[in-house]
């Protein structure tokens, strides 16, 4: 990781704790392994996950900022960035250099003697108990299509998702039942290792969850063949999603405890749904407003008339006022789409279209010249009248 921390989860080096879960839960929806195909997923989740461990602990983010990315990340491979290690450096800055430090030793011959009390007063306990607590499992994504007439109405929708799923063989447990079990010869039951290293600051105590029994303390003679010991597989998911009416394409929708199963009995995440609003033949949609095209004769637009006018809640009447003219807008007010979560409907925009016959019979033929001439119109035999009207709009 050669990313400072705030970059990896896009945040500002002044955001708090509510924006950094935010920013590393979007995260997580996208780049989980359990839920992405990118190529990088896993490595970019691994980046997010450690920015997040790291701008949570108030201690450790004292001593991130204060030392920078890359000393603070030569401070952990030495053990000296636990819980604490902000409130230790943050003494040490003002001890002026070696021979402060070696003054603390309490007449030890060792100039790190008195380093290592100090450590293990910060952070020298490590954790209590064998296993972390209850986790909330990731949050999933997936993506759903739907109509304007569903968006319009809200519909319920099936959705199949493929999402981990707590193995019912082991019940999550990653062994049979019928295992032995047996005390984790590595930590002898703790779930913890206890490791000392000598660092350039002195030597430091670390306590850490036991890699061997994943904390647990016991391990156990066979491993679920289901789940080869993880706890969960893979499984196939059918669901019924709620659409609500009004909803825009591009919004999400969250369904609560439907994401990854949580570990050590946390609750599951939830699943994250990007719905798509396909385009309409006929509307346009902006916000809650729709906007509609209705063709209209030449006659009408001159005269007037009542149209019939298709919404999507069926057929209404419009008025056209007399002396139409073609690209006019009238304003249907809600017959547009509802609002979402809110009292109301958006407004209909409807733009007539005067359309020009491509064939006239006689009759007609000879009261349009008439309507021309009455006009002082002077008719072009070759070109002919409407060709001429159609030019003029």
């Amino acid at each position: 990781m050669s990313e400072d921390f705030y970059s990896v989860l896009g945040v500002s080096r002044d955001a708090d704790d509510d924006e950094i879960k935010r920013a590393y839960r979007r995260m997580a929806a996208e780049y989980h392994p359990d839920v992405s195909d990118e190529p990088d997923a896993e490595e970019t989740f691994k980046k997010a996950k450690k920015a997040k461990e790291v701008l949570l602990d108030d201690e450790k983010r004292r001593l991130y900022d204060q030392l920078g990315h890359e000393r603070f990340q030569q401070a952990e491979k030495h053990g000296a960035t636990d819980s604490g290690a902000g409130a230790g450096a943050g003494g040490m800055g003002g001890m002026g250099g070696m021979g402060g430090m070696g003054g603390m030793g309490g007449g030890s011959g060792d100039p790190f003697g008195g380093m290592n009390d100090l450590f293990e007063q910060f952070f020298g306990g490590g954790r209590s108990g064998s296993r972390s607590g209850p986790r909330q499992g990731a949050d999933l994504k997936a993506s759903l299509t739907i109509d304007l007439e569903d968006a319009y109405e809200g519909a319920t929708k099936q959705l199949t998702v493929t999402r981990p799923e707590r193995c019912s063989t082991c019940d999550g447990s990653g062994h049979p039942p019928e295992a032995d079990a047996r005390t984790c010869s590595a930590c002898n039951g703790r779930g913890q290792r206890t490791t000392v290293r000598q660092t350039p600051l002195g030597r430091v105590q670390q306590t850490q969850t036991c890699p061997q029994c994943d904390g647990e303390g016991t391990q156990y003679s066979e491993t679920c063949g289901d789940c080869r010991g993880e706890g969960r597989v893979r499984e196939q998911a059918t669901l019924q999603v709620e659409i609500p009416a009004g909803i825009d394409d591009g919004q999400t929708l969250r369904m609560d405890g439907e994401g990854a199963p949580g570990e050590n009995g946390g609750p599951n995440g939830d699943l994250l749904i990007d719905v798509e609003v396909e385009t309409h033949d006929a509307f346009e949609r902006d916000g809650a407003d729709l906007r509609h095209r209705v063709p209209i004769s030449f006659p009408q637009a001159v005269f007037g008339d009542t149209v019939e006018v298709e919404t999507l809640d069926g057929t209404v009447e419009m008025d056209v006022p007399a002396g139409t003219q073609s690209g006019e807008t009238f304003r249907l007010k809600g017959k547009g789409m509802p609002r979402l979560r809110r009292r109301g409907h958006g407004d209909l925009y409807v733009q007539v279209q005067v359309v020009t016959p491509d064939s006239l019979n006689e009759e007609q033929h000879e009261a349009l010249e008439s309507f021309a001439e009455a006009g002082g119109e002077e008719i072009d035999v070759e070109q002919g009248f409407f060709e001429r009207l159609k030019s003029s709009f």
